[in-house]
């Protein structure tokens, strides 16, 4: 029994590395070669894994399961409430104009309305492991497409609460006691004993999430043993699973609760680089199990329906999703990408579907032949997304994201800057002019051709990449500095600094002060805030226009910032409690105002004596001057 684990073991990792490589060479994406690769080597092709491809499928769904938990770790509650609008109208007009489609055709086609309504509310969810991995790859993920279609695949996740609740209630006659899991605390309940059960563990995980997991963390970052949080990260994925198995959901749903839970936390970071590695490996087998449960003998057997299901359900979407685009504004290639992404079926109908059947709402045949239409669905994801990449999107105009590939960076420098823009052009210049060797790295291809065009060396790329900081010499360089245009890229450089180059040193822009708290979690060494230097010296001037004279001035807008960087340290580490944060803010302001005021009415400690050339030069530094512009 263990040898023929291991020789499973390896006929899946070696199918893994030998397909996906080729896969990606000639463009079709590393999930196209899962798929295809799962497939040749399933018991329906060259059988070289066999009856347990059930099983492996129930195990390579973990990767999934991290994959949502990951997803939510993203997503504050703040940050989905202020996506509601887009979540509730996109999704939800996806979810409901789809399943009332797909129903409308069944039903049309001769099928009982309980089964109609039960195919079309499965079959109007799409693939958020295959859609997610599929836009990643090829860099659409930030498009207006993109984000839209998470957007949507959001909330099919959330709407699979209440389909697995409503399944059952559409079966024509009760089911037998105990059918489903025979495990599971929900299968023994009534539908509306389930519906509570369901909330009620929802609620203990948010609970859970809130008071009980961070002291937990704390006590074991304290221990300073990685392995001892690694192992606690994936405990608390496990045991999400385990509580969401016991009331009979959908663990995937449990684990993103779980994570949304956890966004706003302090270890947010450090447990997205824990379980990161073991997401990639697990949703590689799951594709290759979802290959290799294609029955080609039943597609064989029945080739005209499942070939009319599949497209018929790619003919459907793609018309529904072509339409909300329109309704959203998007324009029309980002339209096409949105349809392209979304058009097929997804995983969680692997679990409604065996729901249903468990359920008496589907029979066991109708089963067989849905979830081979859908596993040939997902797999028509990638070429439908290359389809549009390499035939529709060149002749639409505009790309969604630059195909250009990253230069070949052949220098090395003390220090590495991630970003040209406002903030990293003058920092760049100053570094330059001051003799330091600086590798200039930015992902906006205008930016790079004006730093040619002016002299300065620069490279096309994206300073995230851990291949691409190696090639700028980020193993023997001193400094990094991070100057992206948004806050996720910046922490995406600084993450991928921290994990593969730990002597880097990173300094960091911020645009507000909430995006330098996001930063310091991120753990970069500095943290710069874009508008205060600037601030202050307005608040200079402003002074001298009205008569202060120009050392107090001055002075007191030094006293100010060394004041206010303080308390601003000090205040990043309460402000997850909202009542303690705005105390101790007002408390702040008040302790600057007595301060500033102290000493413009000569209650300070300002010694004007000291006023001379050494020590303006010690404490401004040399060439400062109050009116000097960005």
């Amino acid at each position: 029994m263990q040898d023929d684990f291991f020789l499973q073991a390896f006929v899946y990792l070696g199918a893994a590395v030998v397909a996906v490589p080729l896969a990606r060479l000639v463009g079709l994406g590393s999930v196209l070669g899962y798929l295809l690769a799962g497939a040749a080597i399933g018991p329906f092709a060259l059988g070289l894994v066999g009856g347990e491809g059930t099983d492996v499928l129930h195990f390579a769904e973990f990767g999934v399961v991290m994959m949502l938990f990951l997803i939510g770790l993203e997503l504050e509650p703040a940050k989905l409430w202020a996506l509601r609008g887009t979540l509730l109208g996109l999704g939800g007009l996806q979810v409901v104009v789809t399943s009332a489609a797909l129903a409308a055709g069944a039903f049309a086609l001769g099928a009982e309305w309980r089964v109609a309504l039960a195919c079309g509310l499965v079959l109007s969810l799409s693939s958020t492991a295959i859609v997610l991995q599929s836009l990643r790859e090829r860099g659409l993920s930030r498009t207006d497409a993109g984000e839209r279609a998470f957007a949507v695949l959001l909330f099919q996740d959330v709407a699979v609460i209440p389909m697995l609740v409503l399944l059952p209630l559409l079966a024509a006659h009760a089911a037998a006691p105990g059918a489903g899991h025979a495990d599971a605390l929900g299968a023994a309940l009534p539908a509306w004993g389930r519906a509570l059960a369901t909330l009620a563990a929802v609620a203990l995980i948010a609970l859970a999430g809130r008071f009980a997991v961070p002291p937990l963390f704390r006590v074991i970052a304290r221990s300073r043993a990685r392995e001892a949080f690694t192992a606690a990260a994936l405990l608390l994925v496990v045991g999400i699973v385990l509580l969401m198995q016991l009331v009979g959901v959908s663990p995937a749903l449990g684990t993103f609760l779980g994570g949304v839970a956890l966004a706003g936390g302090e270890y947010r970071h450090q447990l997205e680089g824990e379980i990161e590695p073991f997401k990639g490996l697990l949703l590689g087998l799951f594709f290759l199990s979802v290959g290799a449960s294609i029955d080609f003998g039943v597609i064989a057997a029945s080739a005209a329906p499942v070939a009319g299901i599949v497209l018929g359900l790619i003919a459907v979407k793609l018309g529904v999703l072509l339409a909300i685009g329109r309704v959203a504004r998007m324009s029309g290639e980002q339209t096409l990408l949105f349809a392209a992404a979304l058009a097929q079926g997804g995983e969680f109908a692997f679990v409604l579907f065996s729901l249903a059947a468990q359920s008496g709402v589907l029979e066991r045949a109708m089963v067989d032949l849905l979830v081979a239409s859908v596993a040939l669905s997902m797999a028509a994801t990638p070429l439908l997304l290359l389809g549009w990449g390499r035939g529709l999107q060149p002749r639409l105009g505009a790309s969604a994201s630059p195909e250009r590939e990253p230069d070949a960076i052949d220098r090395e420098g003390r220090v590495i800057l991630a970003g040209f823009g406002a903030f990293g052009s003058i920092v760049g210049r100053f570094l330059i002019a001051s003799g330091v060797e600086t590798v200039v790295l930015d992902t906006d291809s205008d930016h790079v051709a004006l730093m040619r065009g002016l002299g300065i060396q620069a490279f096309y790329g994206d300073a995230s990449r851990e291949d691409l900081l190696r090639a700028a010499g980020a193993e023997r360089a001193r400094i990094l500095i991070a100057a992206t245009d948004t806050l996720e890229s910046t922490q995406a450089v600084i993450r991928t600094a921290k994990r593969c180059f730990p002597g880097l040193r990173v300094l960091a822009r911020a645009k507000t002060r909430m995006d330098a708290y996001e930063l310091l979690d991120s753990h970069a060494d500095r943290v710069y805030r874009a508008s205060l230097d600037t601030s202050l010296r307005a608040g200079v001037d402003v002074l001298r226009e009205l008569g202060f004279p120009a050392h107090q001035a001055l002075r007191s807008a030094q006293r100010f910032r060394r004041y206010d960087e303080a308390a601003w340290q000090e205040l990043a580490a309460v402000r997850k409690d909202e009542s303690l944060f705005q105390g101790r803010a007002r408390d702040s302001i008040r302790m600057l105002e007595r301060l500033l005021q102290a000493e413009f009415h000569g209650h300070g400690t300002l010694d004007e004596s000291a006023w001379d050339s050494a020590s303006l030069r010690d404490e401004f530094g040399p060439g400062t001057r109050a009116t000097e512009d960005d």
